[in-house]
């Protein structure tokens, strides 16, 4: 995606779990303040407890057993999914009015966005048609290594995708993910990588300045979302 004249993209990140109704909270506070010019696009880093979410397309018999998480209800696209630790979740807030206002361009971004980091830690990924998320060969079967779940209000983004590095798979045993029962989902662990999250956001970060033509500015800072809010 090209576009001129843009200023910098803020980047933030949650050193601690971040609640679900607090990232809402605070997605919504900034996408009212980027519409009107009060606050710069921003991509924040986070991680969730664990927790199941339920996009405008989900359907209630995918829920298999919640195993004691709380479930959310939530205006992003898509089905269920499972958030939790050791998975990386970048919710994107961009103006794209700015930027064109091609919603299934953005959304391609955000794929190749995917593509693009995990190829700079050396895993071979990939779009499958029909399918929804980013995939892996994993020599006989397909796995999901990635998400995405898009919103957009008054032409400005917010949800975003989540890439599994360290995550316990067993929990998306709880759901059938993104109505997907015929193919598997996986982490960069599984594929046998170490990756931390410090690598994960370095290559996210070079990624994104490449996919989204937007130069990279100061590291993340360091952000708690409940006194943004209460500000």
């Amino acid at each position: 995606m090209e576009a001129e004249n843009l200023k910098p993209v803020q980047w933030l990140l949650s050193a601690e779990p971040v609640s679900h109704p607090d990232a809402v909270a605070f997605m919504e506070k900034r996408v009212g303040e980027i519409r009107r010019g009060l606050s710069p696009e921003t991509v924040w880093f986070l991680e969730h407890p664990g927790l199941y979410t339920a996009g405008t397309s989900a359907n209630a018999d995918e829920l298999l057993d919640p195993h004691d998480f709380p479930v959310y209800e939530t205006g992003r696209g898509g089905r269920y999914t499972y958030h939790g630790p050791g998975q990386r979740v970048a919710y994107v807030m961009l103006d794209l009015s700015q930027r064109g206002r091609d919603l299934r361009a953005y959304v391609r971004d955000l794929e190749g966005w995917l593509i693009a980091s995990l190829g700079k830690l050396g895993v071979p990924a990939g779009r499958r048609k029909g399918r929804i998320g980013i995939w892996v060969d994993r020599g006989g079967r397909e796995d999901k290594i990635a998400a995405l779940g898009v919103r957009v209000r008054r032409w400005v983004t917010f949800h975003g995708v989540s890439l599994n590095v360290d995550v316990d798979l067993s929990h998306y045993g709880g759901i059938v993910p993104c109505g997907i029962t015929e193919h598997g989902v996986t982490s960069l662990k599984s594929l046998g990588l170490d990756t931390g999250m410090d690598a994960l956001d370095a290559a996210l970060r070079e990624a994104f300045a490449e996919t989204f033509a937007s130069p990279l500015t100061a590291p993340p800072l360091i952000f708690d979302p409940g006194q943004a809010v209460g500000s």
